[in-house]
């Protein structure tokens, strides 16, 4: 279960807790929850009030042990976000940032094998690049199993895509800002999901 207790103290409001935490959205509207949460997955979902539409950012920021504590041991190991990739500038955008050392991350864009999950209208090839601040692409990957060092390093991870349409990067980055964008092979629309992994 989630602990939230060491996160607070006596008079402290969720509302405060954010504020605090310079994380606080810039808008009334928008939403955002502060907790400790023990070892293990979770899910945030994003939904229109009253059936509403439209374009949304989730997000995640690791602040470090549930004290808040940022030098701790506590971090975010992986993080997932499943989206429907349209053509365009409508595609699937999984944004992450790396602080304080380098650190070895897996990028993944699963699209075909969703429809083992029960997913209806899987993207079924996607496409990855990831690119850094400047948007300047550092790395682009069609089929995961192109580039065969690639592929080996994916597989020694153990996080080798199931479906060989689908893509993988493994990379080491230098602190800062990166994004990963999803598409559709020739203009192919579907639902498919963008994954970042940190090994270390």
């Amino acid at each position: 279960m989630p602990t939230t207790s060491s996160l607070t103290t006596t008079g402290d409001t969720q509302e405060q807790i954010i504020i605090d935490s310079e994380l606080a959205p810039t808008n009334d509207l928008e939403s955002a929850i502060v907790i400790g949460l023990d070892p293990g997955s979770y899910t945030a979902i994003v939904e229109g009030k009253n059936g509403t539409t439209g374009i949304a950012l989730v997000e995640v920021y690791d602040l470090g042990t549930a004290s808040l504590d940022v030098s701790g041991t506590a971090k975010l190991a992986d993080i997932s976000s499943r989206g429907f990739v349209n053509i365009g500038d409508n595609v699937t955008i999984g944004g992450f940032i790396i602080s304080v050392h380098a650190t070895t991350v897996v990028v993944r864009a699963i699209g075909p094998s969703l429809s083992a999950f029960g997913i209806t209208g899987a993207l079924q090839d996607p496409t990855l690049a990831l690119k850094d601040a400047n948007g300047a692409t550092l790395i682009f990957n069609d089929n995961w199993q192109d580039n065969p060092a690639q592929a080996t390093e994916l597989m020694a991870a153990g996080l080798a895509p199931t479906n060989p349409l689908e893509s993988g990067i493994d990379t080491t980055l230098p602190p800062g800002q990166y994004t990963a964008i999803v598409r559709g092979k020739g203009n192919t629309t579907g639902v498919a999901v963008v994954e970042v992994y940190a090994l270390q």
